[in-house]
């Protein structure tokens, strides 16, 4: 009779051989090894913060002659709760009386089958919109979150400035603001074929792709006639944020009277002492400078002054004529329409009539006329003083500000004409 303690021995060892034989085949057919990847759940899509799979969503525009009641009415909102949403809502968020013809807005509904409105969403511009939520009849004024670029550009003179900027495929904006850098020491009248530029500037992105406009110019480099003109934007006020642009020796570039009255246009007839009248077929003095442009196109003070004169003649048609000092006067000829009355104070820049052809003219421009202590004077010949310089101790932070843009748009090659 076998002895129970052997039999227990023995199937023991016949296990420990049975465990040792499967861990040969393990190691000599090694198991697949499966790793474990955790999966980023994909975020809910979203509109204006409304996440798409809880509502009904409609994408319109305001069509001509529609009002906010008018909309709401489509969609079944009653005329008593479209009052008293107008009625709680602060201009400040959305200005009922001014929907737009064209702006896009956002209908949210519910999904069940009420299909009811439960918010609007009007885009006031590609940044800033305005959430109604018709049950709590609440708004809030939003914007959309945007990102600024700096980027670096250049450009040449074939025609115009604003075929450049166009050429070089940027922002039409930025002719303006180009111009307006300039616009009191280069006459844009006389930008030549072969001039360059060079920019730094910064432009506005949402979610950081779409496009949404020119921030600013930090800088600027324009060659003129071989010279160079330097502009780089400075913080002169922190309590206002007032900003102004000086060269690379911290001169202003104001001056106290703008280069010409009008933006982009072309000189027709400059001042002389024998030009042969167009109207009166007789040759005679032309003590003014003829800039031609389009009827209706603003007028501008060239200089801070008090209207003296906003009236009409046979000749002058439409005028107006402004006293800046004591010692100088610029007029302003046939004007469609004056802004202005006699007495009113006007700022630089300020509008004070619209290019017309009243009077003894052949085609819509304005004539400017410049007086220096009672005479008339070409105005591009005379030396005019400048606006108000830097103050001294702003100059250090002023220069160890520009030395990192000075350095970057030196490096910036100017595009040659081809």
């Amino acid at each position: 009779m076998l002895n129970p303690f052997k039999i227990r021995l023995f199937l023991v060892l016949i296990g420990f051989t049975i465990i040792s034989c499967n861990d040969d085949i393990e190691d000599a057919q090694p198991s697949e090894i499966t790793e474990s990847i955790s999966i980023e759940p994909t975020p809910e899509p979203k509109i204006f913060g409304f996440a798409l799979s809880d509502y009904e969503v409609v994408f319109d525009t305001v069509k001509k002659g529609e009002t906010f009641g008018t909309i709401m009415d489509n969609y079944g909102v009653s005329p008593g709760k479209v009052y008293q949403i107008t009625q709680s809502i602060p201009d400040s968020v959305m200005n009922f009386r001014r929907i737009n013809y064209g702006k896009p807005y956002v209908i949210v509904k519910s999904k069940d089958s009420t299909q009811k409105v439960e918010h609007f969403v009007y885009q006031k511009s590609v940044i800033d919109y305005a959430v109604i939520s018709l049950d709590s009849v609440r708004g809030e004024a939003k914007s959309k979150p945007v990102s600024i670029k700096r980027k670096t550009t250049s450009g040449v003179i074939s025609s115009s400035l604003s075929a450049a900027i166009d050429e070089a495929g940027l922002d039409y904006l930025l002719t303006n603001r180009f111009a307006d850098i300039y616009q009191w020491s280069v006459d844009f009248f006389k930008l030549k074929k072969g001039d360059q530029f060079k920019l730094i500037y910064k432009e506005r992105y949402i979610d950081d792709t779409i496009y949404a406009g020119l921030e600013s110019i930090d800088a600027a480099l324009l060659k003129h006639n071989g010279r160079e003109f330097y502009a780089f934007e400075f913080e002169m006020d922190s309590l206002t944020g007032r900003t102004d642009y000086f060269d690379e020796n911290a001169k202003t570039l104001r001056k106290f009277f703008l280069k010409a009255p009008l933006q982009f246009s072309r000189i027709s007839s400059r001042y002389t002492r024998r030009r042969f009248h167009p109207v009166q077929k007789r040759w005679k003095a032309h003590k003014g400078t003829d800039y031609a442009a389009g009827t209706g196109t603003p007028i501008w003070s060239t200089a801070d002054g008090v209207v003296t004169k906003s009236s009409y003649t046979r000749g002058n048609g439409n005028y107006v004529k402004v006293r800046h000092t004591n010692q100088y006067e610029t007029q302003y000829l046939h004007m469609s329409r004056r802004a202005v009355k006699v007495g009113q104070y006007v700022k630089q820049g300020e509008i004070i009539g619209y290019v017309g052809q009243t009077g003894l003219a052949t085609g819509p421009h304005v004539c400017y006329r410049f007086w220096v202590n009672g005479r008339q004077v070409d105005p591009y010949k005379q030396d005019l003083p400048e606006a108000e310089p830097m103050e001294e101790k702003l100059k250090p932070s002023y220069f160890e500000f520009i030395a990192p843009l000075k350095a970057k748009i030196d490096q910036v090659e100017y595009k040659e004409i081809l």
